[in-house]
């Protein structure tokens, strides 16, 4: 079944109801593209629903910072960072930096970066990108290396 966004409008602004959070949260143009391409995940790649972590909390240098989404193994370690800009931000090498930042605390080999007209997935190898072809299949991230 395919997913179909719930949307509303609250104190004069829009909403969408995110499954993960279990609450309605504000309608911007990058919760569009996290709820879209998160759904996508489960329906067509077959990931499991209850093992992506959205919003995930990080500490980078003594910084509180937020993963837009990770995905993790059945053990909860993570093994896919998912960084999610608005259809209308470039994804530029400073999106890959954030990632790497990201990456420092989580450790990660997968890396999925989406603006909603642009997706790349990324494996990380010996410090360098290796650009996939396709998004990869659940089973892939939890394979090693």
């Amino acid at each position: 079944m395919q997913w179909q966004p719930r949307i509303r409008n609250h104190q004069l602004k829009e909403q969408i109801f995110c499954d993960w959070r279990r609450k309605w949260v504000r309608l911007t143009p990058e919760e569009w593209v996290r709820q879209h391409l998160l759904h996508s995940l489960v329906e067509d790649y077959h990931y499991p629903f209850a093992l992506i972590a959205v919003e995930h909390p990080i500490t980078v240098a003594e910084l509180c910072k937020r993963c837009d989404a990770v995905v993790m193994s059945n053990q909860l370690q993570p093994l896919c960072i998912i960084e999610l800009k608005a259809e209308t931000v470039t994804l530029t090498q400073k999106v890959f930096d954030q990632v790497a930042v990201y990456n420092s605390r989580l450790g990660v080999d997968y890396f999925i970066i989406s603006n909603g007209r642009e997706t790349f997935a990324c494996r990380l190898r010996q410090q360098d990108y290796e650009f996939l072809e396709n998004i990869p299949s659940y089973q892939q991230l939890c394979q090693k290396r």
